[in-house]
């Protein structure tokens, strides 16, 4: 930690028990008495920093203004946690006790009209500049509140971007550009953390302007770069548990909005079959994520969770529905050395059981190999839009 902020958090902390003992303290005075050896100028920044540690959030606010730090994990006030170029690293910050970091915890949730509480103990949430709060307190978290945010980046990568920092190869990312051009609707599967939204972000800056790209989230994340695009967020119920909206809320209004692509950040629930539907009926073309660790798991996971919806359709026709809807798998993985790559290609293909995986591409001992040459369907599809 800089030794600034070391100073302040020090000070911070004198300044918190000298108000517990009622004492009535002045700041400045303070500060002259506590680091009299220090210049002016540095003593304004010293006190700009207690200021902020005592108003902001706390010891994780200088993680939180670090560029590198891509996500911050308080798993109660002694461990603070942190994610740089893909690897976690424990900080040598902590808050001074549990009530600080639940002071802290308020302060992030209480301009975005949301809480926590016994009764409810757990909190998703978006700050304002987009990044993601996910909150877990006691009696759930046994060893004290968690708080995990996931730093938002205003500036989403491209596929050239990608092919930089080795996420994908050259040709991979030509043929995914070109795959989106031709309308092919493809599905980007992978585990947490896996770098599945920045993939679906390059992705989608292949398709063409002109075109009406409706994006929906459960977190607003993604950032287009074309003109036409209309941003559309699920909205939690409130402290009444009334006015929730739902993901599957918002694909079946997508559908009267006439998109011609609708990009779905994440499918985690019933709104699978609506987005299935919707991919079947002329919005090819279209993208999503979905958690999984193959792309055969991906299809799994798709139907599964489109029987969720309830509706009664048989599985039979959910598969089918799936093998209609969706063209091409890409799967996305954390390596152990932190790095995000994408690590197979595959084409969804019919087979007498339903949908299955043909795999086009795969990152064998580091290196990408193709595998198989392109079906006649998707071959064709690709020729035509040539």
């Amino acid at each position: 930690m800089d030794p600034f902020d070391e100073l302040a958090a020090a000070l911070r902390q004198r300044l918190i028990a000298r108000a517990r003992a009622g004492e009535d303290v002045d700041v400045r005075a303070f500060l002259d008495a506590e680091a009299g050896a220090l210049t002016e100028a540095e003593r304004a920044e010293v006190g700009a920093r207690v200021e902020r540690l005592a108003a902001g959030l706390g010891p994780i606010e200088p993680l939180l203004a670090d560029p590198e730090v891509d996500e911050v994990m308080v798993n109660g006030p002694g461990q603070v946690w942190v994610e740089r170029a893909g690897r976690l690293e424990r900080t040598g910050v902590a808050f001074g006790s549990e009530r600080e970091l639940l002071h802290a915890i308020e302060r992030i949730l209480a301009p975005l009209g949301r809480r926590v509480d016994e009764a409810t103990p757990l909190c998703d949430a978006r700050l304002a500049d987009g990044s993601r709060v996910n909150v877990v307190i006691p009696p759930l978290a046994l060893e004290g509140p968690c708080l995990t945010i996931r730093r938002f980046r205003p500036r989403g990568f491209s596929l050239g971007d990608l092919v930089a920092n080795g996420t994908l190869s050259a040709s991979l990312a030509e043929f995914l550009s070109a795959c989106v051009r031709a309308r092919v609707t493809i599905l980007v599967c992978g585990g947490t953390g896996s770098g599945k939204t920045t993939t679906l972000n390059a992705l989608s800056g292949a398709i063409p302007a002109g075109e009406r790209i409706v994006t929906i989230e459960d977190a607003a994340e993604l950032q287009l770069r074309q003109e036409h695009v209309v941003r559309l967020e699920a909205r939690p119920p409130s402290l009444e548990g009334r006015g929730e909206v739902t993901i599957r809320d918002l694909v079946r209004n997508a559908l009267r909005m006439r998109p011609d692509r609708i990009v779905v950040g994440e499918v985690r629930g019933p709104e699978a079959l609506d987005m299935l539907q919707a991919m079947g009926s002329g919005h090819d073309g279209s993208l999503s994520t979905v958690h999984a660790g193959s792309a055969e798991e991906a299809l799994r996971r798709v139907e599964t969770l489109a029987l969720m919806a309830g509706v009664g359709l048989p599985h039979a026709a959910i598969r089918e529905q799936v093998a209609g809807a969706i063209d091409l798998v890409v799967h996305q993985a954390r390596l152990r050395d932190g790095s995000r790559r994408v690590v197979g290609l595959s084409e969804v293909v019919r087979v007498a059981s339903g949908p299955a995986t043909r795999e086009l591409y795969v990152l064998r001992d580091g290196r990408p190999v193709w595998r198989a040459a392109l079906g006649d369907g998707l071959a064709a599809r690709l020729g035509r839009a040539a």
